[in-house]
C-alpha cells in the first residue's frame, strides 16, 4: 500500500506540472479606442506565459498531493504548446477569445531493495490540456486615451492524463498497468478589461475575471496587469504579469491550484 501511495504521488506531481504548462497566457492589448458604432477592428496576439504552479491536485480518488513547481520545472516536460488571444470590436460591442493548448510528458522512477533484490517502480505521464475562453464585451468608457469593457461569457477547461506504471525486479518489467484520468468542465465568467494610453507609444492594459460559482469549478479567477509599446497602428508588444486560480473537484479528480508568472506577447491589429 505504501508503494502504491508513492506511485500516485509521483504521477500526480508530473501530471500537475503538465496541466500548469498548459495554462500559459498573454492578453492581446485592445486596439486604439474607436468610436461607438464604427466598423469592426480585429486583433490577434500569440503569447508566452512563464507560469509556475502551486496548489493541491489529485487523480483516481487518491489523497491530493501539494504541488509547488517553478516554470523551469514544468518547461522540462513540455512537448508542445500554443497560445493565442484574439478580439473583434466595433467600438461598442466586442468578442474576446483566449486559447491555450499544451502537451507534456514526464517520467519518474523509484528503486528499492526487496529481500535483497532491486525493485524498480517506473511511471510515465502524458498530459493534454486545453483552456478556451470566449467572452462578449460591452464598452462603458470610450475616450481617446482610455477604454473600459465589461465582459461576460464562459471558459472551457479540459485536462486529460494518460498514466503508465511498470514494476521490474532486477530485470525487465514483470507487471505493467495503465489508465487515464482527467475532466472537462465549463465555468461561467464575468470580467472587466481596460486600457489607458500614457503617451502615443506607451500604454497600460489589464483585466480582472471571476467565475465558476459552483457551475463547473467552485471558484475561478484571473488577473492580468501589463504595459505595452505601440510600434505603429498594426503592431505592439506587451509584457506584464498574470495570475489565475481555480478550485475544481469532481469524481476523484481534484484541481485546486494557482498559476502565476510573467507574460510576453506580440499584438497584431488588422
Amino acid at each position: 500500500m505504501q508503494m502504491r501511495i508513492l506511485i500516485a504521488s509521483l504521477l500526480v506531481s508530473t501530471a500537475v506540472g503538465a496541466a500548469t504548462a498548459a495554462d500559459l497566457g498573454v492578453a492581446a492589448a485592445p486596439p486604439q479606442p474607436t468610436q461607438p458604432g464604427s466598423e469592426w477592428t480585429f486583433a490577434a496576439a500569440p503569447y508566452f506565459w512563464a507560469a509556475g504552479l502551486e496548489g493541491d491536485v489529485g487523480v483516481f480518488g487518491v489523497q491530493p498531493v501539494h504541488i509547488d513547481m517553478s516554470f523551469g520545472d514544468i518547461f522540462d516536460d513540455l512537448r508542445f504548446g500554443g497560445m493565442l488571444v484574439a478580439e473583434a470590436h466595433n467600438g461598442t460591442w466586442g468578442v474576446f477569445g483566449d486559447l491555450i493548448y499544451v502537451e507534456t510528458e514526464a517520467e519518474a522512477s523509484v528503486t528499492r531493495s526487496l529481500a535483497g533484490i532491486p525493485a524498480t517502480l517506473a511511471a510515465n505521464v502524458e498530459t493534454r490540456s486545453l483552456t478556451a475562453t470566449i467572452l462578449g464585451e460591452y464598452r462603458v468608457v470610450a475616450k481617446p486615451t482610455a477604454t473600459v469593457d465589461l465582459m461576460a461569457g464562459a471558459r472551457i477547461w479540459s485536462v486529460d492524463n494518460d498514466i503508465g506504471v511498470s514494476l521490474a525486479l532486477d530485470g525487465p518489467p514483470i507487471r505493467s498497468l495503465s489508465g487515464s484520468d482527467g475532466s472537462t468542465w465549463v465555468d461561467p465568467m464575468l470580467g472587466i478589461r481596460g486600457r489607458v494610453d500614457i503617451n502615443p507609444s506607451w500604454y497600460l492594459t489589464g483585466w480582472g475575471m471571476i467565475g465558476g460559482f459552483g457551475a463547473g469549478s467552485d471558484l475561478t479567477w484571473d488577473v492580468l496587469a501589463s504595459v505595452g509599446y505601440q510600434w505603429n497602428q498594426s503592431f505592439s508588444l506587451v509584457a506584464g504579469y498574470r495570475a489565475l486560480g481555480v478550485d475544481y473537484d469532481n469524481d476523484g479528480f481534484i484541481y485546486d491550484v494557482v498559476q502565476h508568472g510573467p507574460i510576453l506577447g506580440a499584438v497584431i491589429r488588422f
